[in-house]
């Protein structure tokens, strides 16, 4: 089996499949974050049925990132690592800001090591819209499933009167650019479908020329919330 192991970015299951058609792998998930050790705090195995957490080295807590209540297994919120064997500066109840839940029974593979599920967005990423929770990689997946757009997308967040407005800009391919405005908005309601379903909230959809979306040399600027400035 020829594998390439990711890390660094939240990634959904559409990207993964993106990854392993184009270079023919098997895409294994990997987690670490600099502050309690880097790579290595975790990884999935062939199952990818969760990230095994070396807890030999690491003890991992999910609490809400509001109340910091610790949740019970199987519930999201945000992922807590306590250092075991790190020295020089050890960590204790760690907030990583990422968001995950953990699942404490047997793989399939054998092993007995806690699994944190893959990372959906960060506590910090969040967006809360007409009281629901919003993150960024719901609208990556969406777009990765549709795979007719370009895969750059932001998310204009506003508020007009008391009430919180979404749009989505979406680029579009080269290919699309060319085509009649009447298939252009027929895409545009198609993609602002599944949105709404995913999200369950209504959003409106744009469909923007080819590189429109500002690029970003580190992390991608996803959000603008119009509504702190």
């Amino acid at each position: 089996m020829q594998a390439g192991i990711f890390g660094a970015e939240p990634w959904s299951d559409n990207m993964r499949n993106e990854i392993e058609k184009g270079l023919g792998i098997t895409a294994i998930d990997i987690y670490g974050l600099s502050e309690i050790i880097g790579p290595g705090v975790s990884s999935e195995c062939a199952c990818k049925a969760g990230l095994h957490i070396f807890e030999d080295h690491f003890i991992p807590e999910i609490i809400d990132p509001v109340t910091e209540k610790v949740l019970p297994p199987g519930e999201k919120g945000e992922l807590v690592f306590t250092t075991i064997t790190k020295e020089g500066i050890p960590m204790i109840r760690y907030r990583t800001r990422d968001i995950s839940s953990l699942n404490y029974e047997k793989c399939a593979c054998g092993r007995t090591a806690v699994r944190m599920s893959r990372l959906s967005g960060r506590s910090d990423d969040m967006l809360i819209i007409r009281g629901v929770n919003v993150f960024p990689s719901q609208i990556e997946s969406v777009l990765l499933e549709f795979g007719e757009t370009a895969p750059h997308y932001q998310l204009i967040v506003d508020r007009v009167g008391n009430l919180d407005s979404l749009e989505v800009w979406v680029e579009m391919t080269q290919t699309m650019f060319s085509d009649e405005v009447k298939k252009i908005e027929e895409i545009e309601q198609k993609i602002k479908a599944e949105i709404d379903f995913t999200l369950g909230l209504g959003a409106k959809v744009k469909l923007v020329e080819p590189k429109t979306i500002e690029r970003s040399e580190g992390k991608a600027k996803r959000v603008l919330d119009k509504r702190s400035l």
